[in-house]
């Protein structure tokens, strides 16, 4: 009876995990000329479950290289 008292409270635990709001990291890094309509760009997610990491990354391509 103990044991199943000790799981049912762990699978509470982890249900409340779960459905609570974890931490999230929102790193942007805009390097991009302002009149550049279209700049490149770079993303990318990664969630752990609890803790959350994204990633964008802009810049302007030289004018002189995309010819």
């Amino acid at each position: 009876m103990r044991k199943r008292r000790a799981f049912v409270g762990l699978a509470a635990l982890l249900a409340l995990v779960a459905v609570a709001r974890h931490p999230t990291a929102d790193i942007a890094i805009l390097t991009h000329k302002s009149c550049d309509p279209s700049p490149h760009k770079f993303q990318a997610a990664v969630d752990l479950g609890v803790v959350a990491v994204k990633f964008l990354l802009t810049w302007t391509a030289d004018k002189a290289l995309a010819r």
